[in-house]
């Protein structure tokens, strides 16, 4: 490979850990403008079901429909979008968009532990410390009073917890099951059209619908960004691991948090504390630490996008 190859893929990568990072300002657009998380997640489902589906077509692959196909679609669906980014996208209206960012990359020290109770890892020192360094990282957030702009914020960290455990689930699942003979993006794209089912009723149920006739606002059109960018950052990041390996592809989890911090001073204004700061640094910190090894799980989906290479 070239010097101009490589640094080509470098370039790659930044791009992805930018656009995933931009996804979490933007639900905070979305969310403050007006939107409910259920239709969030829906739109973002249906978005990213049309996205995946034409990528799907354009490859000439079709999507089975067995039983085992649609219950492993179900489950992804569940655990994979709309528990965690319901819970994401109902804290994200309640704390900064930065700190956010920071609490979702918790995920690799969520699937350590996870991985080691189902026994499809080894413990490791290293990789311990690594979750020691991440669970200090939220103590920063939350034990200091000066640490977020309003106290009462602490009540929500709970909740944006629950996206991080979730994806690690999601990973750890994809890891000892496989995907039933799918790619990652047949998996998506049938996970993304099974979700999208699922959350309609509860969008419309709760009174969380987002009608997508225009006029479209700001918020409106976030709404359509984080769809997009999602579907088209998980789409790019499998071409990578193919193209230059998971361990490469795998150092995008620091810029995705990075990345997120510096959207959300760029886009929202944020401004944060010493505390916050130190507690990006310790997370930094716990993802270098506990970065799984090739065919473990990257940041959020790293499981399925290994599995697209190994098949």
């Amino acid at each position: 490979m070239s010097g101009a190859e490589r640094w080509g893929l470098v370039l790659v990568l930044v791009a992805l850990g930018a656009g995933w990072g931009l996804t979490t300002p933007l639900a905070k657009i979305a969310v403050t403008g007006g939107h409910g998380h259920f239709g969030l997640v829906f739109w973002q489902l249906a978005i990213g079901a049309v996205a995946l589906g034409a990528l799907n077509a354009a490859r000439g692959r079709g999507l089975p429909r067995g039983a085992r196909h649609l219950r492993l679609y179900a489950i992804i669906a569940v655990i994979g979008t709309v528990l965690p980014n319901s819970a994401s996208y109902l804290a994200v209206g309640h704390l900064p968009s930065g700190v956010l960012s920071i609490l979702i990359s918790l995920v690799p020290m969520f699937a350590f532990p996870i991985a080691l109770a189902l026994g499809i890892d080894r413990f490791s020192g290293w990789r311990f410390a690594g979750l020691l360094a991440g669970l200090a990282g939220v103590v920063l957030i939350v034990a200091p009073r000066s640490s977020l702009p309003d106290p009462a914020m602490i009540l929500w960290v709970p909740v944006v917890l629950i996206a991080p455990l979730f994806y690690a689930i999601e990973g750890n699942f994809v890891a000892k099951h496989g995907t039933e003979g799918l790619d990652a993006i047949q998996t998506l794209f049938g996970a993304s059209l099974i979700g999208a089912v699922l959350a309609a009723p509860l969008a419309l149920g709760s009174g969380q619908w987002i009608d997508p006739r225009p006029p479209w606002a700001l918020h409106d059109l976030a709404v359509v960004g984080v769809a997009l960018v999602h579907a088209g950052v998980y789409v790019s990041y499998v071409w990578l691991v193919g193209r230059a390996g998971s361990v490469f592809a795998a150092q995008v989890a620091y810029l995705v948090t990075l990345w997120g911090v510096l959207w959300a001073k760029l886009l929202l204004g944020e401004v944060y504390s010493g505390w916050i700061w130190a507690a990006l640094a310790l997370m930094l910190a716990g993802l270098f630490l506990v970065q799984p090894r090739p065919k473990g799980m990257l940041a959020r989906r790293v499981a399925l996008a290994d599995t697209a290479r190994r098949r």
